[in-house]
């Protein structure tokens, strides 16, 4: 039994909600972490793109690349819905925004009017048909290496095509870092009037950081609905508060961080509540099973409290870095 829950934990790691974590982070540290940008609303673009792809896959039988394609755009073009009015502004305006934003995208396709079109409050269902119809891999189930961990063809199509995603997320931002460009927007976070002075345009260099992360937020939504269907009760403030949890977890201002940090995350949740039932079916804990679900996230909150106290810049965070303190 041992034996199993410690595979099945492992088996965590790979979950494709974890690539979709890992990759709406990577997004949301060239927001916060790199550029300064107070995005509070991140679940809105996974909201934006996952529902930019199920709509036209499922509802418009769109091909695959094209709902990819429909994804980014509708990502890009959120961004600059929200950037263009508030990015001239203070820094706070942009948080206040982009947190509404979020939660009128959510309540907008809940309505009944664009039931239709968005499946109202049910959601949509379907939306990795046409995603597994291109799986090039052999039908079947088979494990890792001789280990419990088994899986499906599709399942592996996903946990491939979302760890790939990651992959080229993280390569990608660790050379723009490296960059001219990356140069430049560190700089603003660091002082932006100074990089203005310097006859930089800084309201271009933020409108550019805010679509690149808004883009791995709507392909991060992509790949959280591959495994489920789309609910729009998912990308609630909630989502955000995760994804800000694993960003400090891993560093705000770190390539890789976001990566283990989702990792860490999703891991402790899966551990706790599997620890939590295991006492409750020996009588350890004096609890009820609806009880397991709120006590993990105390949990884990108390968890980021001490890290916040002891470790502020997160595990791969360096000091030089800390600048939302």
């Amino acid at each position: 039994m041992n034996g199993n829950f410690i595979w099945l934990t492992i088996g965590q790691i790979f979950d494709p909600t974890v690539a979709a974590y890992a990759l709406a982070t990577i997004g949301l540290v060239i927001h916060f972490g790199f550029t300064g940008l107070l995005n509070f609303g991140q679940a809105g673009f996974m909201a934006v793109g996952g529902y930019a792809f199920a709509i036209t896959s499922v509802i418009y039988d769109w091909p695959l690349w094209a709902s990819f394609l429909a994804a980014i755009l509708a990502a890009t073009v959120f961004a600059l819905i929200l950037g263009i009015p508030t990015l001239r502004l203070r820094a706070d305006y942009l948080s206040i925004v982009t947190i509404a934003a979020a939660e009128i995208i959510r309540l907008s396709v809940k309505t009944p009017e664009f039931s239709d079109v968005t499946g109202g409050s049910e959601g949509i269902n379907g939306a990795a048909r046409a995603f597994n119809d291109v799986n090039p891999l052999p039908e079947g189930r088979w494990g890792l290496m001789g280990t419990p961990l088994v899986y499906n063809q599709d399942q592996w199509w996903v946990r491939i095509v979302g760890w790939g995603l990651v992959a080229l997320a993280c390569l990608l931002v660790f050379l723009l870092m490296r960059s001219p460009w990356g140069r430049v927007i560190m700089g603003i976070r660091e002082d932006e009037d100074a990089v203005r002075s310097l006859g930089k345009n800084v309201f271009s260099y933020k409108i550019q950081a805010l679509i690149l992360g808004g883009v791995l937020g709507g392909l991060a939504g992509v790949v959280f609905i591959l495994p489920r269907s789309l609910q729009p009760d998912n990308y609630g403030t909630q989502l955000t508060f995760f994804l800000y949890t694993i960003m400090l977890l891993g560093g705000a201002a770190t390539v890789f961080g976001p990566v283990v940090g989702s990792i860490l995350f999703w891991v402790t949740l899966s551990l706790t509540d599997g620890l939590l039932s295991l006492g409750i079916e020996a009588g350890v804990l004096p609890l009820t099973t609806t009880q397991t679900g709120p006590i993990r996230f105390i949990i884990v909150g108390v968890a980021l409290m001490l890290l916040v106290i002891f470790r502020p810049q997160g595990i791969f965070g360096k000091k030089k870095d800390l600048h939302f303190a």
